[in-house]
């Protein structure tokens, strides 16, 4: 029998197994994997450890101990082993040919050779799919192997710097709209424009979390990694309390699957902010039907905003906008917030409005107003006057 994976048995073992047999060498060992992708790679670098005759049962001792050399291939089975993220090494690690990086030492991958692996895998991609799907999860190997040498990015690889963000306005029209189609939809979108979450931190939210006694909402969980405290404005506060009840639907009818005709909600006709501790503030899914409402939000309010600028992420910059226009924030003080990390993020913001060196050009001459100044002339240090 050739050799092949065995799943984990339930209650005996975590791992998966290879069993069978291969150039006369026989095998019936875990390969101590708990998935079957970091599995797989464990068996197909056995079976080249058999094909070269390198391969020795753990019983047996080696006539030598030949020193390892470590690869690509053996940090990219750590790494994952580590909990690392898989999604994008499999088309590293099955590139074959001249470029490959599956068996290179560690000690030779230099950025000439990333950039003619990645152009092998990706030659027509954008710079942000290179970036994304192969210089992010290889320095990824290396910073878990120990290597920690800088990887240089391909140009353009941050995208562009354009930002979206709503006016006062805008904003308000906007609620409106939303609160015609759901008002508990109007209170997301004042949510995300109030706070700056994300629309996913946001449908996350627990009643728990929420202490409007101390105008907070504790975030476990965030994109950036790091637990958080968001603040809840006043005006926000206010409209969450008065946020009615969800309203009964079909009363009287059996519950029934999801998306026919039935049963409400089981805390329907209950005060919005005074449901189970475990309730989701809002009910929404992320999904079509969800950007659908935006988007038809974005309609009846006379919004267009350039494509992947209109989407939800707009109140995050809106968030950061106004931050920097109406709270005097610059770059330091948004990071402190807990919104950004990354300095260089919150700095686009700062962008956003007119610099005070910027308004000098009120100084300058208009036609019909005389506005010429005297202006000093330059001290000449070293000179007799």
């Amino acid at each position: 029998m050739p050799l092949q994976l065995v799943p984990p048995r339930k209650g005996k073992t975590p791992y998966w197994y290879v069993r069978g047999s291969y150039l006369g060498v026989t095998l019936d060992r875990s390969t101590k994997a708990t998935r079957k992708g970091v599995a797989k790679l464990v068996l197909d670098r056995w079976q080249e450890a058999i094909e070269r005759g390198e391969y020795r049962h753990r019983e047996e001792a080696p006539a030598a101990p030949q020193p390892v050399v470590p690869t690509f291939l053996s940090a990219a089975v750590a790494y994952m082993k580590a909990g690392g993220d898989p999604q994008y090494l499999g088309r590293i690690l099955d590139l074959t040919g001249e470029y490959a990086l599956r068996d290179m030492p560690l000690a030779d991958i230099d950025q000439i050779a990333l950039d003619n692996a990645c152009g092998a895998i990706y030659a027509s991609a954008t710079a942000q799919t290179k970036n994304r799907q192969f210089y992010t999860p290889v320095s990824a190997v290396l910073k878990r192997a120990g290597i920690d040498r800088p990887i240089k990015r391909p140009k353009g690889w941050r995208g562009k710097k354009s930002t979206s963000w709503l006016e006062p306005e805008q904003a308000f029209r906007l609620f409106a709209e939303a609160d015609k189609l759901d008002l508990e939809f109007g209170l997301l979108l004042r949510t995300l424009c109030y706070t700056g979450m994300r629309i996913s931190e946001a449908l996350g939210i627990r009643l728990a979390h929420v202490k409007l006694d101390r105008q907070e909402i504790y975030l476990p969980d965030t994109k950036n990694g790091e637990a958080r405290s968001v603040y809840i404005p006043p005006g926000l506060a206010e409209a969450m309390v008065a946020q009615p009840p969800r309203a009964k639907r079909g009363a009287g009818l059996k519950v029934v699957k999801r998306g026919q005709v039935g049963r409400g909600p089981a805390d329907a006709g209950v005060p919005f902010m005074e449901r189970a501790e475990n309730a989701k503030l809002f009910r929404f899914h992320q999904g079509g039907h969800l950007r659908d409402l935006l988007k038809d939000a974005m309609t009846t309010a006379g919004l267009e905003f350039p494509r992947r600028q209109g989407g939800f992420h707009i109140f995050c910059h809106t968030y950061g906008t106004w931050m920097n226009r109406f709270g005097g924030l610059d770059t330091f003080g948004l990071t402190r917030t807990g919104r950004w990390l990354d300095p260089r993020s919150a700095d686009r913001y700062r962008h956003t409005a007119v610099s005070s060196e910027a308004r000098m050009a009120d100084a300058f001459p208009v036609r019909g107003k005389d506005v010429e100044k005297a202006v000093s002339k330059p001290r000449l240090v070293g000179k007799s006057r």
